[in-house]
This record gives structure tokens, sequence and C-alpha cells, in this order.
């Protein structure tokens, strides 16, 4: 079987420290990059443009990618967003943006991809969580953010009871800040130091979409932030 990935947000800081571990890893690196930009991932060996948040376009786009390859061994969503605000500060607006975003973006390709893999009996999907989603404490003041992506983590444990008797694998990561160019210069006076960087990130998702002895695991990818 050909160890095909599926990368999302391939052309975010994240989404290219995952791109290029796997690739070097031997994996044929299948990133998906935003509709009309001019998003660029080279180390991948194939590039498609697809709204993620659009059940069509990802629909679509599933039937396209079984004719082209036929396997999937991983999936990485890593598409997603922030949004500040407290309960009374958050719209309904505010929280389809973030339903939109971090949720949909992960259960169009769940959807949509989940019965090849179990066709295959194989496969293991990736998702990124967040700290504010489990601890509550933490999420008061991003209210939308937090609520999106605790929808995320408690999809990957539907997934896991769904396929308990198969080796279908889903794995949630939760960073805490991650040591981006965009959080430097929003936290200037931080120490960079404690913060959490993509490429180990990149690192534990390669571990644990190899590891078949790993099953439906939550990986808190803290750094030095408490």
């Amino acid at each position: 079987m050909n160890r095909n990935i599926i990368i999302t947000g391939s052309a975010g800081n994240l989404g290219s420290a995952v791109v290029n571990k796997f690739k070097r890893e031997g994996f044929k690196v299948i990133a998906i990059t935003i509709p009309g930009s001019d998003q660029e991932v080279e180390e991948a060996d194939d590039v498609y443009q697809v709204d993620v948040t659009d059940e069509q376009s990802v629909k679509d786009f599933s039937r396209e990618y079984q004719m082209q390859y036929g396997s999937l061994e991983c999936m990485a969503l890593l598409v997603g967003g922030f949004a500040m605000g407290s309960i009374e500060q958050t719209s309904s607006k505010d929280m389809e943006d973030m339903f939109q975003l971090n949720f949909f973006s992960a259960f169009n390709m769940v959807k949509h991809f989940l019965p090849l893999m179990k066709k295959s009996n194989n496969g293991t999907f990736l998702f990124v969580g967040a700290k504010p989603a489990l601890n509550h404490a933490e999420g008061k003041d991003v209210l939308a953010y937090a609520l999106s992506k605790s929808m995320v983590m408690n999809l990957a444990d539907f997934i896991a009871n769904e396929t308990a008797d198969s080796k279908i694998r889903s794995h949630v990561f939760v960073p805490s800040i991650i040591d981006t160019p965009q959080n430097r210069a929003s936290m200037p006076d931080s120490d960079f130091t404690n913060w959490v960087k993509p490429y180990e990130i990149a690192e534990a998702m390669h571990y644990a979409a190899t590891n078949a002895a790993l099953r439906n695991m939550t990986f808190k990818l803290y750094g030095g932030v408490i």
C-alpha cells in the first residue's frame, strides 16, 4: 500500500513543518491549499485547492482523490483559526465562523474519507485541539475558539468509538502557544523558548501516525507553558 497523506492547511507554519517531516520520511504528500490563493507547498508531491469548509467541494475532491490515488494512510487536519471574545462579547456569527473554520474543516474531510479508510481497514486521522478546550478557565475569553476546538476533540472520540474494531486510529495534538512569526509579533515580550515549535508537533504527529501501538491518544504539547 502506498503511504499517502493528505495535509490540509499545508501552507501554514505548522502545515509546512508537517509536510516537510512526512515527505522526509517517505510519504507521498498531497497538500490542500485555499482556493484562489497563490500559496505554494514546495515539498508536496501534489497540491490541490479545496475549500475544506464546504462539503460539496470536499466531496468532489474525495472522488477525484480515490480515482487518482486509491488508498489513504493518514490525514492531517490542520486548517484552523483563532478569535477572542467572552460569552457576552461573542455573537452567533462569531460562533459560526469559528465552527466553520475549526470544526467543519475537519468534519467534512472525515465524513468523505472515512469510508476509504474503512474499505482498507487502515488509516490515521491527526487533529489539532487547543489548551483552552481542555481548561475552561483558559477558554472564558476565547469562547468560540474553545468551543469549536472542543468539537474537534469530541469528533476524534466519536471516530475512535465507531472504528474500535478496526485498524483506523485518531489522535489529537494539543499545543500551548506555537512559536510562529505571527505569535512572536503579537506577543513580543514573551519568552519564546517556552513555546512549542512547529517541527516538534510534526515529529509527534509522525510518531503517532507510524506507531500502530498508539490508539486514539491526546498529546499535550505545552513546551514550557503551564
